[in-house]
Protein backbone atom coordinates (compact mmCIF):
# COMPACT_ATOMS: atom_id res chain seq x y z
CA UNK A 1 0.00 0.00 0.00
CA UNK A 2 2.91 2.28 0.95
CA UNK A 3 4.63 1.62 -2.27
CA UNK A 4 1.30 2.43 -4.33
CA UNK A 5 1.03 6.07 -2.76
CA UNK A 6 4.79 6.57 -3.05
CA UNK A 7 4.41 5.89 -6.94
CA UNK A 8 1.18 8.09 -7.07
CA UNK A 9 2.97 10.99 -5.66
CA UNK A 10 6.10 10.48 -7.42
CA UNK A 11 3.68 10.59 -10.93
CA UNK A 12 2.00 13.59 -9.27
CA UNK A 13 5.11 15.49 -9.14
CA UNK A 14 6.01 14.41 -12.59
CA UNK A 15 2.85 15.71 -14.18
CA UNK A 16 2.67 18.88 -12.20
CA UNK A 17 6.21 19.99 -13.77
CA UNK A 18 4.94 18.91 -17.32
CA UNK A 19 1.79 21.07 -16.73
CA UNK A 20 4.54 23.58 -16.67
CA UNK A 21 7.37 22.80 -18.80
CA UNK A 22 5.10 20.97 -21.40
CA UNK A 23 3.53 24.23 -22.86
CA UNK A 24 4.83 24.84 -26.49
CA UNK A 25 8.31 25.83 -26.83
CA UNK A 26 9.08 26.19 -22.99
CA UNK A 27 11.84 23.83 -23.85
CA UNK A 28 13.63 26.31 -26.28
CA UNK A 29 12.96 29.33 -24.56
CA UNK A 30 14.53 27.98 -21.48
CA UNK A 31 17.35 26.83 -23.29
CA UNK A 32 17.90 30.13 -24.98
CA UNK A 33 17.48 32.19 -21.77
CA UNK A 34 20.15 29.56 -19.92
CA UNK A 35 22.76 31.90 -22.07
CA UNK A 36 21.90 35.33 -20.35
CA UNK A 37 19.10 37.57 -20.53
CA UNK A 38 17.34 38.76 -23.49
CA UNK A 39 15.08 41.41 -24.30
CA UNK A 40 12.31 40.39 -26.10
CA UNK A 41 13.45 41.43 -30.09
CA UNK A 42 16.62 39.26 -29.22
CA UNK A 43 14.93 36.63 -28.32
CA UNK A 44 12.32 36.74 -30.99
CA UNK A 45 15.45 36.59 -33.59
CA UNK A 46 17.33 34.08 -31.74
CA UNK A 47 14.31 31.81 -31.81
CA UNK A 48 12.96 32.56 -35.27
CA UNK A 49 10.62 29.70 -35.70
CA UNK A 50 8.31 30.73 -32.72
CA UNK A 51 5.42 33.17 -34.23
CA UNK A 52 5.72 36.65 -32.32
CA UNK A 53 2.01 35.67 -30.27
CA UNK A 54 3.47 32.13 -29.67
CA UNK A 55 6.55 33.66 -27.86
CA UNK A 56 4.94 35.95 -25.83
CA UNK A 57 2.09 33.20 -25.20
CA UNK A 58 4.72 31.27 -23.51
CA UNK A 59 6.93 33.73 -21.47
CA UNK A 60 3.75 34.61 -20.10
CA UNK A 61 3.45 31.16 -19.33
CA UNK A 62 6.48 30.65 -17.84
CA UNK A 63 6.60 33.87 -15.46
CA UNK A 64 3.01 32.42 -14.18
CA UNK A 65 5.08 29.53 -12.97
CA UNK A 66 8.26 31.82 -11.78
CA UNK A 67 10.48 30.16 -13.92
CA UNK A 68 11.01 33.75 -15.93
CA UNK A 69 11.89 36.89 -14.71
CA UNK A 70 10.06 39.49 -16.56
CA UNK A 71 11.55 42.97 -16.00
CA UNK A 72 10.54 46.46 -17.52
CA UNK A 73 12.96 49.11 -17.64
CA UNK A 74 11.38 53.10 -17.58
CA UNK A 75 12.64 54.01 -20.91
CA UNK A 76 11.40 55.48 -24.51
CA UNK A 77 10.32 53.13 -25.62
CA UNK A 78 9.92 50.40 -22.98
CA UNK A 79 12.28 47.93 -22.72
CA UNK A 80 11.47 44.17 -21.03
CA UNK A 81 14.19 42.12 -20.75
CA UNK A 82 13.72 38.25 -20.27
CA UNK A 83 16.17 35.68 -17.59
CA UNK A 84 15.66 32.84 -15.60
CA UNK A 85 14.79 32.81 -12.14
CA UNK A 86 16.73 30.56 -9.57
CA UNK A 87 14.10 27.80 -10.52
CA UNK A 88 14.16 28.47 -13.96
CA UNK A 89 18.14 27.81 -14.26
CA UNK A 90 18.04 25.35 -12.00
CA UNK A 91 16.22 23.04 -14.56
CA UNK A 92 19.45 22.98 -16.51
CA UNK A 93 20.83 20.10 -14.81
CA UNK A 94 17.39 18.40 -15.92
CA UNK A 95 17.30 19.80 -19.10
CA UNK A 96 21.08 18.67 -20.02
CA UNK A 97 20.16 15.10 -18.61
CA UNK A 98 17.35 15.21 -21.31
CA UNK A 99 19.39 15.68 -24.01
CA UNK A 100 22.27 13.07 -22.91
CA UNK A 101 18.91 10.36 -23.11
CA UNK A 102 18.31 12.11 -26.47
CA UNK A 103 21.22 11.75 -27.72
CA UNK A 104 21.81 8.09 -26.80
CA UNK A 105 18.05 7.03 -27.49
CA UNK A 106 16.60 9.61 -29.67
CA UNK A 107 17.26 7.82 -32.76
CA UNK A 108 14.70 5.65 -34.17
CA UNK A 109 15.59 3.63 -37.20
Amino acid sequence: MEIVDEEKQEFTSICSVLQILGAKWAFLVIAELSKGPKRFKQLHRDLAIIKTQSLTDVLRHLEKNGIVLRVVFPSVPVAVEYSLTEKGADFQTALKEMDKWAVKWGKTD
